[in-house]
């Protein structure tokens, strides 16, 4: 798993909940929660730019020279639209906003394909264009699987809150003072 993606699940601590406050279990849930909107976002810019690749080196594949950019820029809704990914272990938005993106972790994505480099498409070689995408597939693995990580740790955080609620050793009362 890439280093910073660590980072991440490591800021949500996992293991025995028994003995952990449930101020502190609330708390890892919120981290949690920021967390898993950021790398959620970070694979969304990731899918992005493996779809624009993506169509880039197939149109290639099928014979055709690179394509100019002002016909790559007009066909982004239909490329984009076209591939499109499944539902997946996805959550409902909690809102609309556009999180906050750690900035090690957008410099992940734009080590291997800049900005300025995926404007300038047409001019990547073969060969060039197969690694972005080969790199850029390994990276949203590895965001995938830290994204169901916290998925996990999030589940585990809830049930805990819930098991305490229906146990009776936190009441709603508390809440409330």
């Amino acid at each position: 798993m890439h280093p910073e993606l660590e980072r991440v699940l490591g800021a949500v601590p996992d293991g025995d909940l028994a003995d952990v406050s449930l101020n502190d279990i609330r708390d890892r849930r919120a981290t949690a929660q920021l967390l898993e909107e950021s790398v959620s976002y970070l694979r969304r810019i990731i899918q992005v730019r493996l779809d624009i690749l993506g169509t880039e080196l197939a149109h290639r594949r099928s014979g055709d020279s690179p394509a100019d950019m002002s016909e790559l820029v007009s066909r982004l809704p239909e490329i984009l639209a076209e591939h499109s990914r499944g539902p997946g272990f996805g959550q409902a938005p909690r809102d609309l906003r556009v999180p906050d993106l750690d900035a090690a972790l957008a410099a992940t994505v734009d080590d291997i394909v800049p900005t300025a480099q995926l404007a300038q498409i047409d001019q990547l070689a073969d060969d060039e264009l197969t690694s972005l995408v080969d790199q850029l597939d390994t990276l949203e693995t590895d965001v995938s699987a830290a994204r169901r990580t916290l998925h996990t740790r999030l589940d585990a955080l809830q049930a805990e809150i819930t098991r305490r609620y229906r146990t009776g050793e936190a009441s709603v009362d508390s809440l409330l003072q």
